[in-house]
């Protein structure tokens, strides 16, 4: 006799059970400081966890100094680990676990100027790192390809240390792992470029190494784009060959995500971004500049209107190639939505700015008191990452901003 899947079922993803399908996914809190996570973070992840969620998503956490977009994200190194596990006892307190989201920027570096060139699949002028004077980016060689590895590697063995139960390496949304597996920054004519096989051997690289490194210990899980969303970039048959490929290389669970941070944060997001509030807090921070820049691109990009799980039908005929398991993300706000991703064989119910919205969205899901979010998909929260006192819901309260000015341990 089957039984029909419930998002409240307990799911196994490598040497980690879920108490619940239900995942917060990683998105940037704006709650670090000099590199380390604040006592706002650790508030913002433990409100969740006790709120419901099976695991909680700390947002990119770089692997180096140089491997930052922004200037107070966390990088690891030891220093960090005791604000680290004072936000993954907090996590654990509540009955929840926690992943660390681990990347690189490549040439995705925003907020801060690099020594030199940054690094990527391949060299050339560097548009995103215009502000900040990151003007052009090289081509990386082997060496650089195995000091990465080393980085990621030992990012990993810190947050084993530091009490992570899962690690996610993020292979989307225009960073440096994706900047291999996309022909819209990977222009070599290597065994790394060219066809898809080839663009995903190096971020397959690091997922074996990492995976050969603290796997037995740590689910290890991988984002990736479901497409680009442009038609020059990736499209979802080249997706489901990196699902395969990061398959065979030995990813725990695949979280599905799509867009890229420049060319089409319409297609991540489902829905326009907000570059009205964008702009007032920008504007409010001393960053005039990129608010102009901000205003400018929203008139390049396609109108569109956000419809629930919009990512669906590309997840579908992902879920249908492979065999490991999956996580959804995109446009699920509702117990119905999260009913219909666990019959449709996806593993986890991966949620941001509904649970932004409502940290304990998932309980009140639980318990019957709400069967759909409040969140009405507005994206001012997305602006928030660049605000002092982190990322926050314009219909709650503003965030105690004396939590945001000192981490985690002090």
């Amino acid at each position: 006799m089957t039984t029909t899947p419930s998002p409240f079922d307990n799911v196994s993803i490598g040497p980690l059970t879920l108490r619940n399908r239900f995942v917060k996914a990683g998105a940037n809190e704006a709650m670090c400081i000099d590199g380390k996570p604040t006592k706002a973070l650790v508030k913002h992840h433990q409100d969740l966890a006790a709120g419901g969620v099976a695991m909680t998503t700390v947002a990119y956490m770089a692997v180096t100094a140089d491997g930052r977009t922004l200037p107070n994200q966390i990088w690891m190194r030891d220093e960090v680990l005791p604000d680290l596990k004072v936000l993954t006892e907090a996590v654990h307190a509540e009955g929840a676990a926690i992943s660390a989201q681990l990347t690189h920027a490549g040439s995705f570096v925003t907020g801060l100027k690099i020594k030199g060139r940054t690094i990527s699949s391949s060299g050339g002028f560097n548009p995103a790192g215009l502000l900040k004077g990151n003007f052009f980016c090289r081509e990386m060689n082997e060496n650089d390809m195995q000091t990465v590895i080393g980085d990621f590697v030992r990012a990993a063995q810190l947050c084993r240390e530091a009490g992570f139960d899962a690690l996610e390496l993020h292979m989307g949304h225009g960073y440096l792992l994706n900047q291999f597996i996309s022909p819209l920054s990977n222009k070599r004519n290597d065994e790394y470029g060219g066809d898809i096989e080839n663009r995903v051997r190096f971020p397959a690289r690091v997922l074996a190494a990492v995976k050969q490194a603290v796997g037995d210990d740590l689910a290890i899980l991988c984002k990736i784009s479901v497409a680009d969303g442009v038609r020059a970039g990736t499209q979802v048959k080249d997706s489901i060959v990196t699902a395969q490929l990061l398959q065979d290389a030995g990813a725990d669970m695949l979280v599905l995500s799509g867009g890229r941070n420049i060319e089409s944060t319409w297609f991540m997001f489902g829905s326009n971004m907000n570059r009205e509030e964008m702009g007032t807090v920008l504007k409010a921070h001393g960053q005039k500049l990129l608010a102009m820049l901000v205003q400018a691109a929203a008139s390049k990009e396609p109108k569109i209107e956000f419809k629930e799980l919009y990512f669906l039908e590309n997840s579908r005929q992902i879920r249908a190639a492979v065999d490991l398991p999956l996580a959804y993300v995109g446009g699920s706000k509702s117990l119905e939505n999260a009913q219909q991703l666990a019959l449709d064989g996806f593993d986890c119910v991966v949620m941001a700015r509904a649970l932004i919205h409502d940290p304990a969205l998932v309980n009140k899901f639980k318990s019957g008191e709400l069967k759909q979010s409040g969140c009405d998909n507005c994206n001012a929260c997305v602006a928030y990452i660049y605000h002092p006192d982190g990322t926050w819901c314009v219909m709650n309260p503003p965030n105690e901003p004396s939590l945001n000015r000192v981490a985690a341990s002090k």
